[in-house]
Parts: structure tokens; sequence; C-alpha cells
């Protein structure tokens, strides 16, 4: 297939007017000196007036669509792709809550057999982030204080076998009994991230010194930072290797701290996650999160005491959200929820960019940013 006339997100950051050539699932070249010339054997998909960029990658989301993905339900799983790939996001690492060992072990074995599946029709499930259990009571936030428990490398190797290796994310409070040995023991196979914790600055540091590179939702279930305790926040500033998570919902951070954000760390660390629950894509109402009752009105979602359980929003709108009222440029919005997902959790070689070789996984955008059509694998699905 060729594609011609679209303004293309190249790996340059920038949109420009480019041809793209696919060759059965695959992205064969890109090629800014080809204006759209075509023969009567192409096959053409005429992108006029429309932004080209490549499928999103959410590494942080539990549900929607009345799904969750700890549920442990193949159908469940399905349903919450279908919606995703619907809205864009090609690529999904769903997540976890803290549960007990028994029903993780449920979670991740019924994880594996979606990805081994891989329907068609849905976002591609290229790992799994374990929410918990190894976070801090204090900071639990929505997750259930009953199975919060200490961090314990064979549980970790447990789940992984389950799994079968597709874990790529495991949320931990550094501060917590354990927390920096299992950092240093198991750093070689996951990606610590650090949530739902009271870390001091001091400890924080040390858990990226041995091996931690991630932050779950970055404000959110941690302390703030302040001017002379600048607990997480200030150590993941500090770090250069410590990618950070951002709910971009227009509830969970305030649009002048994302501007903040953005200029401290710099957008080459900053990955957007829609952090989503069941609620997403349904109307208001009365759901569930990680067992726990939640009441759903717009995009704020929260437990009986208000404590915000997750967001409402999939990723695609938390991009618009960025961008229409944040004042992100859209170049900048693309890069977070595409390529810097996809390097950090290792899929960058073959999602997270238009590049010749990687899979044909793209998403037209009208200039108002809403969808025209999503491609994966070089086919266009029904939206």
């Amino acid at each position: 297939m060729k594609i011609i006339n679209g303004s293309v997100y190249g790996a340059d950051f920038k949109f420009s007017n480019q041809t793209i050539l696919t060759k059965d699932d695959r992205i064969e070249s890109i090629d800014p000196a080809m204006p759209g010339a075509v023969t009567e054997s192409d096959d053409i998909l005429d992108a006029s007036d429309c932004y080209v960029i490549p499928g999103l990658t959410d590494v942080h989301f539990h549900g929607c669509v009345n799904h969750d993905f700890c549920d442990a339900d193949f159908e469940g799983v399905h349903t919450m792709a279908q919606y995703e790939l619907q809205n864009g996001v090609t690529t999904i690492c769903p997540a976890t809550m803290t549960l007990g060992a028994d029903t993780l072990s449920a979670i991740c074995r019924n994880g594996a057999a979606y990805h081994n599946a891989n329907p068609e029709d849905g976002a591609e499930l290229i790992g799994i982030n374990l929410e918990g259990p190894f976070i801090a009571m204090s900071k639990k936030g929505a997750q259930n204080p009953a199975f919060v428990q200490k961090a314990n490398p064979e549980l970790l190797k447990h789940l992984q076998e389950d799994a079968e290796g597709l874990v790529r994310l495991v949320t931990i409070a550094p501060e917590e009994e354990g927390a920096l040995d299992c950092i240093r023991k198991c750093s070689s196979e996951y990606h610590f991230s650090l949530g739902h914790t009271a870390s001091d600055y001091d400890t924080a540091c040390k858990a990226f010194q041995a091996g931690a590179d991630h932050v779950t939702h970055l404000y959110n279930a941690m302390p703030p930072l302040n001017h002379r305790n600048p607990g997480v926040i200030g150590a993941v500033r500090d770090s250069e290797t410590c990618h950070a998570e951002l709910i971009c919902d227009g509830v969970h951070i305030h649009p002048s701290v994302i501007r903040a954000t953005f200029a401290m760390f710099g957008a080459k660390r900053m990955i957007l996650i829609s952090d989503s629950m069941r609620a997403t894509g349904l109307n208001d109402g009365d759901y569930t999160l990680g067992g726990q009752p939640v009441k759903v009105k717009g995009n704020l979602a929260t437990l009986h005491d208000g404590t915000i359980a997750g967001s409402a929003t999939n990723l695609m709108d938390c991009v618009r959200f960025v961008v229409k009222k944040v004042g992100l440029p859209f170049e900048t919005a693309v890069m977070c929820a595409s390529e810097n997902p996809a390097k950090e959790i290792g899929i960058f070689h073959e999602v997270g960019s238009i590049s010749a070789g990687k899979k044909a996984d793209f998403v037209l955008l009208d200039k108002d940013l809403n969808i025209v059509s999503v491609y994966v694998d070089g086919k266009e699905i029904t939206c």
C-alpha cells in the first residue's frame, strides 16, 4: 500500500509531507522525495488533510468498557483491546492492582493466553504492568490494603513464569522492607517503578542507583515536591535514566503542573498514560476497581472516601488534552504516547515510530485530532 499526501510524524519528531510504502504487515519505506506519484497498480491511501502518527502505546491502564484486566477473563481483555484499538492505541501493557498471589497468577496466565492468541481485531498485548502489591500502606490510594505486602522476589519469579515473560513493569515503594534488595536482585529482568510510596529523596535516589528506572503516575500517590524535602519527584528530576508516567486526563494533574513538568524534566523522559478503569467508554455510574466500589462522574472516578481511583479517559483523549488544554506541541504529545513508552518497555524495534522495517501500525487524524482511520499490520480496522 502507498500512503500519499499525509502530514507524517517522522523520526525527527516533526510532521512533513511524505509517502509511506507498506508491504504485508511492515513499513517498507518513507520517502519525502515521492510527492505522491501513483500507478494504476498501486493500492493507494490518500491521507490529504490528515496527520499520520504511530499507533499509541499505553503502558498503564486497568480497564475500559466495563472490563478490567484484573477480571482475568480472556473475552474481557479482548473487548478492552478492541476499544483501545478503535481509539488509536495499537499496543497495550495493562496493569494489575494490589491483590492476592493466586489472583495475580490467574491474571498473568490470562494475559499470556491473550498475548499468544493475539486476535487481529484488538490492540496487541505486549506486556503486563504489576502495580502492586509491593507498595506503602500510607500511599495505597485506590489499592486494596488487605493485600499490601513487602517486596518478594520469589513471588515476582512465579508471576513472571505465569505471564510467560510478559511482566515488564513492577511498581515498588523503595522505603519498605526488602524493596532495595529486590530492585538490586531483579532489575535486570523488570523495570522497577517507584510508586504508591512515601519515600524521601535519599531513599528514592538509592532505588535509582540500585536499578529502578521508572515512576508510576508522577505526583499521584507520593509526597508532593517540597523545597526542603524534594522526595521522589526531586529524585526523578535528578536521575538521568528515569522515565515518569503522567496521567493527563484533566483530573489528576493541573495543566500548569504538566507544563512545569515538561520544562523541568524534558519531553524525552515523559510517558503519557491513561490509568483508565472499567468505566472508560461508558456513562457515569457505579463501577469497581480492584474489587473496590468506584463512582464515576465525567472524567472523575473516586472511591467512596473521595480518593481518585484511576481515570475514565483513554490515551488518545489524553493526547488531545495536553495539546488543546495544556498547550504542548502535538509533536511532543505524540512522542510521549508512542515512542517513549515503546522504548521504555523494550518494543521500539517493532512499534512506536513510522520507520522502515517496523510494524505498519499507524493512525490517521484530521486537523482537529479526530480519528479518521486506524491501521494495524497494514490493514484498516473498523472503528
